[in-house]
């Protein structure tokens, strides 16, 4: 049956042709077994030739629908002035008017209406009853025009509900762009920003590098051992700011760039137990633990790990709930730093941690998964089960190339 409906819906003027071969067939049937009968107007042929007229308006009510009421109506016409009798085939006059109020121009329905509602009374001023009185032959005229009426009406509810779904089918359409540009725009804002704090990382990174430059070139002679620690430094922050300048061109491989800004010192990993600190404050139960053996990390990986805990603790706050609470995990590993945080407040939408930064500087698992991405880690975000919201991180010590 869905595989008839779908051809019936590919191939909507095969299923008028065939109604319309039907309504000629009854038609002709009709006019044959009214031929003779007393009281009856208008010869077969006649007959014959106005339901073929009336059929070919079925046939093509949908290719050209004002056209097609044009027809009917003087079809009509002829009716009258030709004493023609009405024949099954006049059933047309109801599928042309709610045609043209469903699909047809404007002035195509209110003719379709106008012509609907004088049809019947016309036909019963041209045919009246013999055995019926004048306020008779009136009933039967008002009975007769509620099935033409019912017909422009349904028509026309028709139209409005296309038009009410074409216009939410667009609205939807606008919103998808809408919400696409908001996410790049996210995306590129998030990107400055992390440019900006790598910029300051590594600008670190070269001032320690300078300072120890200079040591070492002031005790060479009188201190060769440290000297040579100086330099060993220098080797291995060089190293960790060419890491972190290869991700900052990561970062900027689109040419985006954002002008302006203060360059401050950026957290890092041993600053989030005073983050957790701060959101106890706040009246945010937090769990906070750290397993493993806590240790120098790059930079980088420090501040991913600080900005990820963050906005999953204002997320938190924002969203969890009065009687939320939370729970923070850093695991050390050998070759990484583990991250999750876990709340049972109510959450958030998933939307609004895609689209929206809970601490009005991010944007939401946009913003987290850039970070996470530029140190070559993983992340994992989505409700629990039960209620609340998980993020969970892994973030490798070494960048993957």
């Amino acid at each position: 049956m869905q595989r008839l409906y779908d051809f019936l819906r590919r191939h909507p003027a095969w299923v008028d042709g065939f109604w319309a071969l039907v309504l000629l067939g009854f038609s002709g049937l009709g006019a044959v077994s009214v031929d003779g009968a007393p009281g009856h107007h208008g010869s077969v042929p006649a007959a014959l030739a106005v339901s073929a007229v009336l059929s070919v308006v079925v046939a093509l009510r949908r290719r050209m629908p004002e056209k097609m009421v044009l027809l009917a109506a003087a079809t009509g016409a002829a009716q009258l002035v030709l004493d023609i009798e009405t024949t099954v085939g006049d059933f047309a006059m109801l599928v042309i008017i709610y045609t043209v109020a469903a699909i047809g121009a404007r002035w195509a329905s209110r003719f379709a209406l106008a012509g609907g509602m004088s049809a019947a009374t016309l036909a019963q001023i041209r045919w009246p009853e013999q055995h019926s009185s004048a306020a008779g032959n009136v009933a039967i005229a008002i009975f007769t025009t509620v099935p033409f009426v019912l017909a422009w009406v349904l028509g026309d509810s028709m139209r409005t509900r296309r038009a009410y779904f074409a216009q939410l089918e667009e609205r939807a359409a606008r919103l998808e762009k809408e919400r696409e540009a908001q996410a790049k725009v996210a995306v590129a804002a998030e990107r400055a920003r992390i440019a900006r704090e790598l910029h300051d990382v590594v600008a670190h990174n070269v001032s320690v590098m300078v300072v120890q430059a200079d040591g070492a070139a002031y005790v060479m002679d009188a201190a060769p051992d440290q000297a040579r620690k100086a330099l060993e430094t220098i080797s291995s922050t060089g190293r960790q700011a060419l890491a972190e300048m290869r991700r900052l061109l990561g970062v900027l491989r689109t040419g985006e760039h954002q002008e302006g800004g203060e360059y401050v010192p950026q957290p890092n990993a041993e600053q989030i137990e005073d983050l957790v600190e701060q959101c106890r404050g706040s009246g945010l139960p937090v769990d906070f633990r750290v397993e493993g053996t806590p240790r120098p990390l790059p930079s980088g990986v420090e501040l991913t790990a600080y900005r990820i805990v963050q906005e999953a603790l204002t997320n938190t706050r924002k969203h969890g709930g009065p009687n939320a609470g939370a729970s923070v995990r850093l695991v050390y590993f050998d070759d990484g730093l583990g991250l999750l945080v876990e709340d049972d407040g109510k959450g958030a939408p998933h939307e609004l941690y895609e689209e929206g930064g809970a601490d009005g500087q991010g944007h939401g698992l946009i913003g987290m998964r850039e970070r996470v991405g530029m140190v070559g880690g993983t992340l994992d975000a989505g409700p629990r089960p039960g209620g609340g919201f998980r993020i969970s991180a892994l973030l490798p010590l070494k960048p993957a190339h």
